[in-house]
């Protein structure tokens, strides 16, 4: 059976993606994309060509794409690949069954990965960010990649088409926590396969991509954050008056 290149997107995204701090990586800042309905669209369209292959998002339907300015003939034509209807969820056409016994665990539901690798280490989308730029090549690896956020990670590098192929590099450093011996300290990557994309356009590329994760965690939040400014509003505007009101009451006790 021929299975599309992309089938091994897999695993977990992120499984038990470690806390960066622990590796001591430190995670970049994920670029605020909550407000820009073309990257999105862009994030939507890479969601579901590299994710959905093997990822569920269940609790998405593909209609709530109209929120992003798409219509259901965009969606039918350029987005629904695992549906028949602009109704159904944003699910996969891979096999739970076939799933474990060729990867040994089913591929995580990723509707709201953004939120749940949220840490003090930075939000679930910086999380996202980083780990998604920092695979790299490693012959001993199953898979043949690795990623500098989780050692070993189990999940292949999915976007190498796009961003080519790296390898880490290492500098020799004194030790620290032990006079007189040497460790071997994080110093970059350097670029052995061009991708598709430059550097800054992968990094835009990746924006976009995890920009629409963190929407489709919550595709309310912005009306949520517009709702709350008004609520903030009135109800400073209320205390006011409320104040005004009492100390008019309390003028002609005194």
């Amino acid at each position: 059976m021929n299975f599309p290149k992309r089938l091994l997107a897999i695993l977990t995204l992120l499984p038990g993606l470690a806390f960066a701090n622990e590796g001591g990586v430190a995670l970049d800042k994920a670029p605020d994309r909550s407000n820009d309905m073309a990257a999105l669209q862009r994030g939507a369209k890479l969601f579901v060509n590299y994710c959905l292959n093997c990822h569920n998002a269940s609790s998405m339907r593909y209609n709530r794409l109209r929120d992003l300015g798409l219509s259901e003939e965009q969606i039918k034509a350029n987005l629904l690949f695992t549906g028949e209807k602009v109704g159904e969820m944003m699910t996969t056409t891979l096999n739970p069954k076939d799933a474990k016994a060729w990867f040994g665990v089913v591929p995580p539901d990723l509707s709201v990965i953004q939120r749940a690798k949220a840490s003090g280490a930075g939000s679930g989308s910086d999380y996202l960010y980083t780990y998604l730029r920092t695979f790299y090549k490693d012959d001993t690896r199953p898979t043949g990649w690795n990623n500098l956020v989780l050692n070993n990670a189990a999940m292949p590098h999915v976007l190498w088409e796009l961003q080519g192929v790296q390898k880490i590099v290492m500098k020799e450093v004194a030790d620290p926590h032990e006079h007189g011996k040497m460790t071997h300290e994080f110093a970059g990557f350097e670029q052995v396969v061009p991708g598709k994309l430059d550097k800054i356009g992968f990094d835009n590329a990746v924006a976009d991509l995890v920009g629409y994760m963190e929407w489709m965690a919550e595709p309310a939040a912005q009306t949520r954050k517009k709702l709350g400014a008004v609520v903030v509003l009135f109800m400073a505007v209320f205390a006011l008056l409320a104040w005004r009101l009492n100390a008019s009451f309390w003028k002609e006790v005194k």
